[in-house]
């Protein structure tokens, strides 16, 4: 029997070329001499960037996961005039052709079967290297790494923009579709799909069903049936980039109680909000914020869960907690999330040098204004179905 032969593919048509994208480039050469200062004054003669939200801060948004999984394909090594992507040969062509084309990047390519940790010892070997991992004979330099990706540059703070609106999208239209009796796990279903759509992936995804979340704060979903009301509560990431947001639905008159502690967390969120102020230190916010606690007699409740902090490359970067020294800045992303009771009014906000803008702002969903010292804040409410 003749053996079949596959048919070879032919050129590429100009719709298969990769692109350029200019904005992107040139935020990556910013990156680059951000970098190569950085090595000249602490005296590095190169920097190792395994961490995957390491490599999307510095290419602009490119992904070294397979599918989303967390364990990287691709590292980075970085020196003052060059940048090499480190990677096996069955990941090559992903790297190059859908994460990095056209950006100026070099490539030092393994077998599939052999470790990439014997061409990084190489790479580092005879040279001063400082790294985001620590790597053995390298100095971690971490912490220095997470205050340059917390300066958002422009290209950045209008992906978190786009990405914020798309997962308060995906969130509301979930919320305005359902009915009593569905599980938490199908709703939590029925978002994720709403993200993936938009080429978001769903880093935490909450359904709350009537009071469950006074016991559990960071409760994810099961096959609990929702009866009466639910928060939905989700950060999607894209670009390497995270929003968070959070929507309440009822389908019952809610008690007065549960309707104050929402009232309660709303007041909260937007006191964060506008106190969030350049120059402030989280200290400084945490201690506002603790004041609305107390004038709803509510002096622990702040104890009980983490009130938010800073997001970018993480969901949570840095936390806003008492005595945290953190000093805000212009163009920095702030995920907002206290809690009362079952109640949690979750926002991303960007801190500007005059203020702060939503960037998951209420589109299809009944809002209050809330006033807090100068000014009033659109914040949404709670979606009555029934």
């Amino acid at each position: 029997m003749p053996v079949a032969v596959p048919e070879m593919p032919g050129p590429m048509s100009s719709g298969e070329i990769p692109t350029v994208d200019p904005e992107r480039a040139d935020d990556i050469e910013y990156k680059q001499h951000l970098l190569a200062e950085f090595m000249e004054r602490e005296n590095f003669d190169a920097i190792l960037l395994e961490q995957p939200a390491s490599f999307a801060w510095f290419t602009s948004g490119g992904d070294s996961t397979r599918c989303g999984e967390r364990e990287p394909i691709a590292f980075l090594f970085v020196t003052p005039n060059a940048r090499v992507v480190i990677c096996r040969n069955s990941d090559t062509v992903q790297v190059f052709d859908h994460e990095l084309p056209g950006l100026g990047f070099q490539l030092k390519e393994r077998p599939w079967t052999d470790s990439l940790r014997e061409i990084i010892v190489d790479l580092c070997r005879g040279r001063q290297v400082a790294s985001d991992s620590g790597f053995p004979k390298t100095k971690n330099i971490s912490e220095q790494l997470k205050q340059f990706r917390l300066q958002l540059t422009p290209i950045e703070c209008r992906r978190l923009r786009v990405l914020g609106r798309n997962v308060a999208h995906a969130v509301e239209a979930t919320g305005r579709g359902l009915s009593p009796g569905r599980t938490e796990a199908e709703i939590a279903g029925e978002i994720a799909h709403r993200l993936i759509k938009h080429q978001i992936v769903p880093r935490r995804l909450q359904v709350l069903a009537d009071a469950r979340g006074r016991r559990f704060r960071h409760w994810s979903y099961d096959d609990t049936h929702v009866n009466r009301w639910c928060t939905l509560l989700t950060v999607g990431s894209r670009w390497g980039l995270c929003v968070g947001v959070s929507r309440t639905v009822a389908f019952a008159q809610l008690d007065p109680l549960i309707i104050a502690a929402f009232h309660q967390a709303t007041m909260l969120t937007a006191t964060a909000a506008r106190f969030a102020e350049c120059g402030w230190k989280f200290a400084d916010t945490m201690d506002r914020v603790r004041r609305i606690y107390e004038k709803a007699d509510q002096v622990d409740e702040w104890r009980v869960a983490p009130l938010g902090g800073v997001i970018a490359y993480e969901p949570c970067e840095v936390p806003l907690v008492p005595r945290s020294d953190f000093l805000i800045r212009p163009h920095t992303g702030l995920f907002l999330h206290p809690t009362v009771g079952s109640a949690v009014a979750a926002e991303s906000i960007l801190t500007l040098p005059d203020g702060f803008e939503m960037l998951t702002p209420p589109e299809q969903w009944p809002t209050v204004e809330v006033s807090v010292k100068d000014a009033t804040v659109k914040s949404p409410g709670i979606l009555m179905l029934h």
